[in-house]
Parts: structure tokens; C-alpha cells; sequence
């Protein structure tokens, strides 16, 4: 299990805690941000691959902001297996 932390931009959460598991995503946990929301969207993808939450969530917008919390996790999961192939 590969753990990783994702520093989030332009969102009210901050940090991204993930674990993976090849290209299984497990473990989301939000720092910051709309608790039962993040808690809601952590279980909904937990169990899926990097490229099923990049499809289900990269674009997603906030407000007027240019990202999102799920646009964020998507962002993180690509970031956290790319680590994970680097060492």
C-alpha cells in the first residue's frame, strides 16, 4: 500500500490523505473543506481505479473557483500514482 498526501489549490479543504493500492484508490480523508460532503464523496470512490474518479470528477467547479474539492481528489490520485511509480 502506497500512502500519499496531496496539498489542494484553490479549495476550502488543504490536504488530500490517500492510499493506494496499485491503481486502487483506499483510505480518502479530506483536511479542511465541507466535512459530510468530503466524507460522502471519500466512500462513494473509495475502492476505485485513479482513471474511474479522474473521469467521474476532473472539471468539477466550485462557486466561481476554476476546481473543486472532487476536482482536487482527482488531481491527487493522478499525482499519488505517478509517486508511486517513481519510488
Amino acid at each position: 500500500m502506497f500512502h500519499y498526501d496531496y496539498m489542494t489549490r484553490g479549495t476550502c479543504s488543504q490536504v488530500i490523505s490517500l492510499d493506494l493500492d496499485g491503481d486502487v484508490v483506499r483510505n480518502i480523508q479530506f483536511f479542511g473543506g465541507c466535512n459530510g460532503n468530503l466524507k460522502a464523496i471519500s466512500k462513494i470512490v473509495d475502492g476505485k481505479t485513479v482513471d474511474e474518479i479522474e473521469d467521474l470528477l476532473t472539471g468539477i467547479t466550485c462557486g466561481n473557483r476554476p476546481t473543486s474539492c472532487g476536482d482536487q481528489l482527482a488531481k491527487a490520485v493522478r499525482a499519488a500514482y505517478n509517486a508511486s511509480l517513481e519510488g
